[in-house]
């Protein structure tokens, strides 16, 4: 007898080795209709697959959290027949599924276009409609490279050519189409019915230029129309709000090829990142912070001793002087481990925390660059506490508060937090990790906070709490983090004296709140669409005259208002007030003050809002006591 053990805890017994749907049509009628796969023991697998031995399973249904991704990856194979039906001489080479959808590399006689994809669809739609039941099946790794080629399948066999020769590989199948997948996949094409394709790009058969170009078609698919309409107006709302338009428009910044994935800031676009960088500056002097400034080229030797030379060093950028190598530092922790070893210090010191707006650089591949989201030069709000093993939890759980408030202060409220787990490439025992690990989640345990831990996330010396950010339209983004390191103290020599006069190590926090200010920055344009808030937008008021005859009175308030601190510009063009209006209200500038004989004769100025409200006329003090209040940040 074969034992199933359900999630309720509740028992099914079989004298043979059933599949899932058997398990499921066992339990009723309509659970063995909603089946879209199972989970036996841990492992995600088809309906169709046998249990051949007592096991714990759960029914996916599309009511499960794994429902959405095995239709994106059924969606993929839907696409790739589709493509096969419609040009007989396309060759598949992978179609993963990504975040949000999936895509599929073509080989074909030339490029597919825009054009191509509504005929495209229409046949994934009707392969849908003919509900072909799909199947698994296994062959042996050199059987599975003579069935491709002999499909005219060339890109197919080399991917399969270079698996290990004793593995047993599985193959899915529906109707005439046949492709290599670790599966599972939905039990027949009809689950298939909510998909759009979005767009092609070209892309490199294995990621090198230097082999032959591929058609990439990309797609989403959802479980149903609601979903795929919510997520189609997120698109269009994200385009709106596209960083890099908004900076253009509002003349923030710009990058040209001359200086790839490196940023030009523009006197507007500075002013935003100095609001940033002075209210981050506040946080570090109330936190306790020494802020520090480390070079940013360094020897490459001290990079080997880190551990970045054997780990890091293919994302970092070199030079050379006097036949000595050195890197331009892509982080700022061994430069901050520096300044901590050259004096001897007591633990009555500790914990001693430096902060640094440091500026590092990465060679970041040049398709992944992004606007100023995705960059090879940035600069990060870095921080770095030296303490006891002790003092951990509580250094972890007044950063957690701290950086809450910051991010409410910036208009972020819903959070989640994560923690990222050791990854295969990395430096330290088991024990180690294991006992890193758990400093986290207690700390974290101490903060009252919920979390979601993802294995193999982790940096390649330390674990580290993640803080994702859902902005207005509800993309989520990883800004701050905080790691326990205890590897680069040991590696780079830091040492302090404890109450028995031994030397010690000391345990290394490494903290960021807004992390790379460029990426920080283009969340928040595009998180308010470009209209940031009064305390960070480039220009807080524009003081504007409706004659001549207000020019003197308008020049005086507003060079009264930049003496008291605000970023105020008069506009004294001989235009009209209805044009000078619109003109600044689609520069996103807060406050729009006009003034005209009256405002001029009573030291008042008429005030309105971009969104277009009249709050009235009222004197300069009491427009400067409102922004005021909106400016300070406690």
């Amino acid at each position: 007898m074969i034992n199933i053990t359900l999630p309720d805890g509740s028992k099914k017994q079989f004298d043979h080795a059933p599949t899932v749907q058997d398990v499921a049509a066992s339990i009723g009628a309509g659970l063995a209709k909603a089946a879209l796969a199972g989970n036996v023991d841990g492992q995600l697998v088809d309906t169709s697959r046998p249990i051949d031995h007592d096991a714990t399973l759960s029914i996916i249904t599309e009511k499960s959290p794994e429902a959405v991704e095995i239709i994106r990856h059924s969606s993929a194979h839907l696409l790739a027949q589709a493509v096969q039906r419609l040009f007989p001489k396309a060759q598949v080479t992978i179609g993963p599924v990504i975040e949000n959808g999936f895509y599929y590399d073509f080989a074909f006689e030339r490029q597919f276009t825009t054009e191509d994809l509504a005929a495209i669809e229409a046949e994934m739609k009707k392969i849908a409609a003919e509900a072909l039941p799909v199947s698994r099946s296994v062959m042996a790794r050199d059987e599975a490279v003579k069935y491709f080629r002999a499909k005219g399948e060339e890109y197919k066999a080399q991917i399969i050519e270079s698996i290990p020769a004793n593995e047993e590989l599985s193959l899915y199948t529906q109707g005439e189409f046949t492709d290599l997948c670790r599966g599972p996949h939905v039990p027949n094409t009809s689950r298939l019915k909510t998909f759009k394709l979005m767009k092609v790009a070209g892309a490199y058969w294995r990621g090198d230029s230097n082999n032959a170009m591929l058609s990439r078609i990309y797609g989403t698919a959802w479980l149903n129309d609601k979903d795929l309409a919510a997520y189609l107006h997120q698109l269009e709302e994200a385009e709106k709000r596209d960083h890099r338009k908004i900076g253009k428009a509002l003349d923030l910044f710009h990058q040209q090829e001359e200086s790839p994935g490196m940023v030009f800031w523009h006197p507007k676009g500075w002013a935003v990142w100095q609001q940033v960088e002075q209210y981050m500056r506040g946080v570090y002097k109330r936190s306790g912070y020494q802020e520090v400034r480390c070079p940013m080229v360094l020897d490459v030797s001290l990079w080997k001793k880190s551990g970045h030379w054997d780990n890091y060093a293919e994302n970092m950028f070199f030079t050379e002087s006097e036949k000595h190598t050195y890197a331009l530092k892509p982080m700022n922790c061994p430069g901050h481990v520096q300044i901590f070893n050259t004096g001897l210090h007591s633990y009555r010191e500790l914990p001693i925390r430096y902060g640094e707006f440091g500026g590092c650089h990465r060679n970041e591949p040049s398709g992944a660059l992004h606007g100023i989201m995705r960059v090879r030069a940035f600069t990060q709000d870095d921080g770095h506490i030296f303490c006891t093993e002790d003092q951990v939890e509580a250094e972890v759980t007044a950063f957690h508060l701290q950086a809450m408030k910051v991010y409410a202060d910036f208009g972020f409220t819903d959070l989640a937090i994560k923690l990222a787990l050791r990854p295969d490439k990395r430096i330290g025992s088991d024990e180690f990790w294991d006992r890193t690990e758990e400093m986290l989640r207690r700390a974290l345990r101490a903060a009252g906070v919920e979390w979601e831990e993802l294995p193999g996330e982790g940096a390649f010396y330390a674990p580290k709490i993640e803080y994702h950010l859902k902005d207005s339209i509800g993309r989520a983004w990883q800004v701050g983090t905080m790691q326990v390191d205890f590897m680069m103290p040991e590696r780079l020599g830091a040492e302090y004296v404890d109450e028995h006069s031994q030397r010690r190590r000391p345990v290394m926090l490494h903290r960021a709140i807004v992390g790379s200010m460029e990426r920080f920055i283009g969340i928040l344009i595009e998180h308010h669409a470009g209209l940031l808030p009064a305390w960070l937008a480039p220009v807080q008021a524009v003081v504007m005259n409706i004659t001549d005859a207000q020019a003197d009175y308008v020049a005086e308030t507003a060079q009264a208002l930049v003496a008291q601190g605000f970023r105020v510009e008069a506009d004294l063009r001989n235009e009209k007030i209805g044009y000078k209006i619109r003109a600044h209200t689609l520069d996103k500038v807060p406050y729009l003050l006009v003034v005209g004989d009256r405002e001029r004769d009573a030291g008042a100025v008429a005030v309105r809002t971009r969104a277009g409200e009249d709050l009235g006329s009222m004197p300069v003090a009491s427009f400067v006591e409102r922004l005021k209040s909106e400016s300070e940040r406690a």
